[in-house]
């Protein structure tokens, strides 16, 4: 009986052993899973599943004085994003603009709170519609350059995308409170197509 019991013990031994050497240090199980988990319970930003698809700017010169940015605005999350601010280093303001409709005339105004972008969806900037609008540009914006482009979302989160200078002619919408401005400053001709 001594030796079953001692093959027993020793077939017990070689067991365990081998079920303590399956569980441990092999980067499986729950310590394999902790890194991962960590991740997907990282809080994303709306910056990390932002991107824009084609975007592009209307050649203008700093005499213009403004200009705007267009492109599809892409929302890669699970969650519907605000993007609420843009900016570009060689304007001396940046607005997101929305069109409005009067009668047959379009208005272009200052978009309040922003642009939404559904979950998984996209929000088109173009002519005649939304846009992020540069003013007081510095400097030429010529055909065929590229400027960097940075956007603010509600969550305080930022992206910076690139954007290529094309001409373009169309869009004969207004801005509101032109015409206060146009008796002020003598006129915003040439303004009136993007």
């Amino acid at each position: 009986m001594d030796r079953a019991r001692t093959v027993r013990t020793a077939w017990a031994a070689a067991l365990l052993c081998l079920g303590l050497t399956a569980c441990g240090g092999t980067g499986s199980g729950q310590e394999g899973a902790a890194p991962a988990d960590q991740e997907a319970g990282a809080a994303a930003t709306a910056a990390d599943s932002f991107s824009v698809t084609d975007p592009w700017i209307k050649a203008a010169t700093a005499e213009e004085g403004m200009t705007g940015v267009f492109g599809e605005l892409v929302n890669g999350s699970g969650e519907e994003v605000t993007l609420v601010s843009a900016g570009y280093d060689a304007a001396g303001a940046v607005e997101l603009h929305e069109s409005s409709t009067e009668g047959v005339d379009s208005t272009m105004r200052e978009k309040e709170g922003g642009f939404t972008i559904p979950a998984g969806g996209s929000h088109l900037l173009e002519p005649g519609a939304d846009h992020i609008m540069l003013m007081d540009l510095a400097e030429d914006l010529e055909p065929g350059a590229e400027a960097n482009v940075t956007v603010e979302f509600s969550d305080g989160s930022t992206a910076e995308f690139t954007a290529a200078v094309k001409d373009y002619a169309g869009a004969d919408e207004e801005y509101e409170g032109e015409e206060q401005e146009e008796s002020r400053s003598g006129g915003h001709e040439g303004h009136e197509d993007h």
